[in-house]
């Protein structure tokens, strides 16, 4: 359960083969015949919602006017509720139940599912159909998807890096004269909490961004690498594996956690609590939290609390493989329509009606043009009794065709681009690490990570007493083994980039 909350906060992050391609598009030819009337392949799309639109149903018909003549296909929409997915989502692909566009992502298991076999290469079927999609899409994030050289998965267009920063709430900001500007540390944040510490009674100056995940997951320098078991410290150019609970950072961080927790700067049941930073704030129970920065991160989160919020970035914004395969979509192996289902991928790259049908629904029904690129609701029309409240165009394939709902800056879309224009680059990025090989030592430092990571990273345990222990532990459990298993895929990959 902790491991799928820490997924879902990244705000929050991931299916796949075995078998041939060719072999599998050979035998689903039959099934794609261009046909007429209602004899088109179906192409059975699932993704995760925060709740199933009641006008479902509605949406996909009229994205089937567009399917049906376009690329000779009709389309059903599947959303699950997010809380379920992982189960239903790895139970659809070890059943071959009917699933043929899926939504996937490194947080949910992408190169696992990869090494099972469950999702179709994709090279080919990106090569025949997908040209919009390579179009659009910087090569660098395309091969960000690859697993041992071959692309299972196709990344949405959005914002493709991260900036480590943190949220605040503007009404205390204005109250306390705090100039956002100056926050460039976390000695500098510490000065603010402290400020709200003592003149705001009941406020906890700092809050968890999600129940059960570890502040380095969101305040991070360096490339997780995929799961932090060995990372790559400062998106190193040298590409040297190392243990992150060894390194100096981190045990300057979680002696820095541990002095806010006993000044009184953070939750004092941080491990335990269950609530989210946005619903601790909305709760007049926070102040702030640590969050990823991007284009339009404040009235997102103005929103997500039903509060003005501030924010700003501590650290430089960059691209990790990590950030790229956060939202993909994939083929299952099973599906006897993967043309069809790359044809229509490739139309949520292209066609901007298909992307804001699904990302906002039906236009005058769902929302209104407040101009060209700007919607908002229609009158009488609130989140709570839209009908089609999905909110997730950074999901549906090329967000910068999607509408700007109104409150954003117009030009959203434009700064994100050169968001991601201007971020750093990990030297890592497009390596994906299979964890098989020492996946029973994987499952052994989890353990060890469960017990001691929340508890330092919040400052609860004493980082004197209980990082020598966290370290020891780890080594005990093969995370060194794990660390050498990395770095000869890495120098494998690396290879391979020259």
């Amino acid at each position: 359960m902790r491991k799928n909350k820490r997924l879902i906060s990244m705000i929050l992050v991931c299916l796949l083969l075995l078998l041939s391609a060719c072999s599998s598009i050979k035998e689903s030819s039959t099934n794609e015949s261009s046909g007429s009337g209602e004899n088109l392949p179906e192409v059975n799309v699932v993704f995760f919602a925060a709740s199933v639109p009641k006008d479902i149903k509605l949406v996909q018909d009229e994205i089937n006017k567009i399917a049906k003549v376009k690329i000779k296909a009709k389309v059903k929409l599947t959303p699950i509720n997010i809380g379920n997915y992982v189960q239903q989502m790895n139970l659809m692909l070890s059943s071959n139940e009917k699933a043929d566009l899926m939504l996937v992502t490194s947080f949910f298991g992408y190169t696992s599912q990869v090494a099972k076999g469950q999702l179709l290469p994709l090279d080919d079927l990106v090569d025949k159909y997908g040209q919009d999609i390579k179009k659009v899409m910087d090569p660098d994030y395309l091969n960000a998807a690859k697993v041992s050289g071959k692309m299972y998965a196709v990344p949405t267009l959005r914002d493709m890096a991260g900036a480590p920063g943190i949220n605040m709430r503007k009404d205390l900001v204005d109250k306390y004269h705090i100039n956002v500007s100056n926050i460039k540390t976390l000695d500098d944040v510490e000065s603010i909490l402290k400020t709200i510490k003592e003149n705001e009674q009941g406020v906890t100056p700092i809050v968890p961004f999600q129940p059960g995940a570890q502040p380095t997951v969101v305040y991070n320098w360096f490339d997780p690498l995929g799961d932090s078991m060995g990372v790559l410290p400062n998106y190193d150019n040298n590409l040297k594996v190392v243990d992150l609970y060894e390194t100096d950072e981190y045990g300057q961080f979680v002696k820095e956690m541990r002095k806010w927790y006993e000044e009184g700067l953070t939750l004092k049941n941080a491990t335990t609590n269950v609530d989210p930073g946005t619903a601790l704030v909305k709760s007049n129970a926070g102040f702030s939290y640590f969050s990823p920065q991007k284009p339009g991160i404040a009235l997102q989160e103005s929103q997500n609390t039903n509060m003005p919020m501030v924010t700003t970035s501590l650290l430089k914004p960059v691209t990790t493989t990590s950030a790229v395969t956060t939202m993909m979509w994939g083929i299952p192996q099973s599906s006897k329509v993967p043309e069809a289902a790359m044809k229509f991928l490739n139309l949520m790259y292209a066609d901007k009606d298909i992307v804001n049908l699904l990302s906002w629904g039906i236009e005058g029904k769902h929302y209104e043009k407040v101009s060209d690129n700007v919607i908002k609701y229609p009158d009488g029309v609130y989140a709570g009794n839209n009908g089609y409240n999905l909110n997730m165009s950074f999901a549906m394939g090329n967000s910068f065709l999607s509408y700007v709902f109104e409150g954003n800056d117009p030009n959203l879309w434009n700064q994100t681009a050169e968001f991601n224009k201007n971020a750093i680059k990990s030297k890592a990025l497009g390596f994906n690490f299979d964890s098989s090989p020492v996946k029973t030592e994987v499952t052994a430092v989890s353990n060890v990570v469960s017990k001691y990571a929340l508890g330092l990273e919040y400052g609860i345990l004493d980082p004197d007493k209980s990082l020598p222990e966290f370290i020891k532990g780890l080594k005990a459990a093969g995370i060194d083994k794990i660390i050498a298993e990395k770095q000869k895929q890495l120098d494998k990959w690396a290879k391979t980039q020259k």
